[in-house]
């Protein structure tokens, strides 16, 4: 009983065919895998668990499954925060604020803890952690890469779990689109505190029901998963954490796209964005981390334009009309470039669109949007290719140098950048780059 009921990690079950089972035997002793066969699929829906030969379960399929009880617990209509004024858009120095996201808890670098691990994965990795989606090469095959990516913003989902939830699946989606992988199917790792409790059983369905239409309309389905609750200490719970983990396919890995800039001299374009380029302050990282302030609406995720905005941007990484390509998530505008060029060691210059306020246009984090450049010989090209598709595609700048400039904003040089970005994991776990085990 011990060995069937404990949840030792790293062990899977699967079911293969009688005239498969050599084939597969072949592929565990190839890999040093310790295997077992444990049983066989019957056709009556039950569960048989033997021991020693005694039958010591004998359990209905049906009641475990699709007509197990459910519980509905108490939960709460879905209400959203007020939005904020229209003025009520508080400032702060542009370049300043930039330093003290890049280099806050949860924009920092993580490179402290993913360097403790083997990100090679046996020389097949592609692309290694700090981009927007892992990529490792598909053994066998000469072209075929996957790419995999997990995202949530619980901040959002606190705020709204309808909209947050549709947000962590779109996210996940956009990241691996932004390789150019064609996504393919998601796995969810649900973790939120009690619910027994309405609120919380109120953020569970709605996340929920958030996640399920975003996948319907990305075609993006959800294969597998788990629910961690009662996640609580003291009765304060976690905040809600609907975490989307997903896998996309690179036909050709010589042709995917990479976050850092490949050139100096190159076109920056922002790619489904509204007029303004950014509008969404309320529950960005610019209002929390700057302003201590956690009001407000979470930003609306339309899913069309998802679909629209990725299919476009895919496209043009497929025919080579893009040297790179991150979205615009967290931090907005401004730390995706900023993100870029600590990745490339090529700086920019943004633009800022005339007659809007610069903080919105560069900490704003509305959905949909990604950060591409182009050569001189290649923008007619995407600029026509985003007008067929219907979609934004607004110049806004040129890599080169070796600082980031935004706007009217000083320029901050990128190795200040790379210096605050790096420093916060190491100096919060001791000073050292990485622990000696």
């Amino acid at each position: 009983y011990e060995m069937m009921l404990s949840e030792s990690q790293e062990r899977m079950l699967m079911v293969l065919r009688p005239d498969k089972e050599e084939e597969a035997k072949a592929i565990f002793v190839k890999w040093g895998l310790d295997f077992a066969i444990v049983g066989k699929t019957t056709d009556d829906l039950r569960f048989r668990i033997l021991h020693q030969g005694d039958e010591v379960a004998n359990l209905p399929i049906k009641e475990l499954g699709d007509q197990a009880p459910e519980y509905d617990r108490p939960w709460m209509p879905a209400t959203a925060p007020s939005p904020l004024a229209t003025n009520d858009i508080p400032q702060a120095d542009v370049a300043e604020a930039l330093l003290k996201l890049v280099g806050s808890a949860n924009n920092s670098s993580r490179r402290w803890v993913y360097e403790q691990y083997d990100t090679l994965i046996q020389g097949n990795s592609l692309q290694l952690p700090g981009g927007d989606a892992g990529v490792v090469r598909v053994e066998g095959h000469e072209t075929k890469a996957l790419a995999f990516s997990s995202d949530v913003t619980p901040r959002y989902v606190e705020a709204d779990p309808f909209e947050g939830g549709k947000q962590a699946v779109a996210e996940c989606w956009r990241n691996l689109t932004a390789t150019g992988a064609l996504p393919l199917a998601a796995t969810d790792n649900l973790n939120f505190g009690n619910p027994e409790r309405p609120e919380i059983m109120s953020q569970f369905v709605h996340a929920i029901k958030g996640i399920g239409e975003a996948c319907r309309v990305l075609e993006f389905p959800i294969v597998s998963g788990n629910v961690s609750l009662y996640n609580e200490t003291n009765g304060q719970a976690i905040l809600p954490t609907p975490t989307i983990g997903g896998v996309g396919l690179i036909k050709d890995w010589s042709k995917m796209a990479r976050i850092r800039f490949a050139a100096a001299d190159e076109t920056i374009l922002l790619a489904g964005a509204p007029e303004s380029w950014g509008s969404h302050i309320a529950q960005s990282v610019y209002m929390r981390d700057i302003h201590g302030r956690t009001d407000g609406p979470a930003p609306h995720v339309d899913l069309p334009h998802e679909r629209k905005a990725g299919d476009f941007v895919r496209g043009v990484i497929e025919v080579g009309l893009v040297t790179a390509v991150h979205d615009c998530s967290s931090g907005g505008l401004a730390l995706a470039v900023a993100e870029m060029a600590m990745a490339s060691a090529i700086g920019a210059t943004v633009d800022a669109p005339a007659g809007h306020d610069p903080i919105p246009v560069f900490y704003g984090e509305d959905q949909g949007r990604y950060v591409v450049t182009a050569t001189a010989g290649n923008l007619d090209a995407v600029l026509e290719r985003a007008k067929a598709a219907g979609v934004s595609l607004a110049v806004i700048g040129k890599t080169g140098g070796d600082a980031v400039k935004l706007g009217d904003a000083k320029a901050v040089a990128i190795k200040d950048l790379r210096s605050v970005h790096e420093s916060w994991f190491p100096d919060y776990m001791g000073g050292d780059l990485a622990p000696d085990n």
